[in-house]
């Protein structure tokens, strides 16, 4: 019993919750300790308990879940995975990847939601999955939120574009993205495609919220979007997107074709395109997708950047790169943004 990850579930419905627990014990190695129907039960019982792992609700009364998780993160940090109906809003989604939590899956839909166990698994695998992360890692990231009053040209800056600054990565990634952005320029002649772990289906909310709170122009990444300097493309791992020229020679994101994987695909076709401007950067995540991607770049002259595993909430994906050798600079979470300012900079 005691090597069991011990689970804290929070929500202020009883069928949920029952649901919840009956799916997590279920697994042999889960062990749920308690319930808590909103977030200022669950702070007492953190404490208490001393859960390894939080499943949290959005919608609750008394303390909703965004407030909780700015308390967790204070108080008593935790890994917190959400499971909320709420995963629909791109805009609540993009609030708690920045406040720290480590994971976002929707709850089934209904009154009665009797689909749950259809996801049973998928909930299974991303509790052990935040079991294992490093919570020294996971920081709230800070919104100075755009001008409005600054001038349109000091914004986007619409000169040449330049360079390309792919950036992938998978599960725990997206709050480094938001943290990164906000820490680099506009005005740089690049345009930046992200590959990261989000439903397609809210990207265009997420994207909207995330513009509000950076001096890019922030997209949803579709296909057939024309690649502009000064735009920052969220693409969804579900539906990734390369980088081709269409029959009008315009560079242009396209749908991914065949089974390779997203990370791979995107870097390599950036480097086909841009050559020895092509930025790759690889950020925390799970698996070794990514590093193929990068020692096309580093063959056609590029520069790969990998997020120190240090510094990383799951160490795995950059880790992989960098033992294969395929990396130029590692650098901390804080610093990314530095560094590929100086490799534009530099030419």
């Amino acid at each position: 019993m005691g090597d069991k990850i011990k689970v804290l579930i929070v929500d202020d419905a009883t069928f949920m919750v029952k649901a919840i627990r009956e799916i997590l014990e279920s697994d042999a190695e889960i062990e749920v300790v308690g319930s808590a129907k909103n977030g200022l039960e669950a702070l007492k019982l953190i404490k208490e308990l001393r859960p390894d792992v939080i499943t949290l609700d959005v919608d609750m009364p008394v303390m909703d879940g965004l407030k909780t998780v700015r308390h967790i993160m204070i108080e008593s940090p935790v890994p917190v995975v959400m499971l909320s109906s709420l995963s629909e809003h791109g805009d609540i989604t993009f609030e708690a990847i920045r406040l720290g939590v480590v994971d976002f899956l929707p709850k089934p839909s209904g009154a009665i939601s009797q689909d749950i166990h259809d996801v049973r698994q998928q909930i299974i695998d991303r509790v052990k999955i935040a079991a294992s992360v490093t919570m020294k890692n996971i920081h709230r990231v800070k919104l100075n939120g755009s001008s409005e009053q600054s001038e349109l040209t000091e914004r986007y800056g619409y000169q040449e574009m330049d360079y390309i600054v792919t950036i992938g990565t998978t599960l725990g990634g997206p709050n480094t993205v938001i943290n990164l952005m906000t820490m680099l320029p506009s005005v740089l002649p690049v345009t930046i495609v992200v590959i990261q772990e989000i439903a397609p289906k809210i990207l265009p909310s997420f994207a909207k919220q995330f513009a509000e709170q950076t001096s890019w122009r922030v997209e949803a990444g579709e296909a057939g979007k024309e690649l502009e300097q000064g735009v920052c493309y969220i693409c969804s791992n579900e539906t990734p997107l390369h980088v081709e020229r269409d029959a009008q020679n315009k560079i242009t994101l396209l749908t991914q074709a065949g089974d390779e994987q997203p990370l791979n695909a995107l870097f390599t076709s950036a480097s086909d395109i841009f050559g020895a401007n092509t930025i790759g950067v690889l950020l925390t995540g799970i698996g070794n997708d990514g590093t193929d991607g990068f020692a096309a770049i580093r063959s056609n002259a590029g520069v790969t950047i990998a997020q120190s595993t240090d510094t990383c909430v799951y160490p795995n994906l950059t880790q992989c790169a960098i033992e294969h050798g395929n990396v130029d600079y590692i650098v901390d979470a804080d610093e990314l943004a530095k560094k590929i300012m100086s490799v534009v900079e530099v030419d």
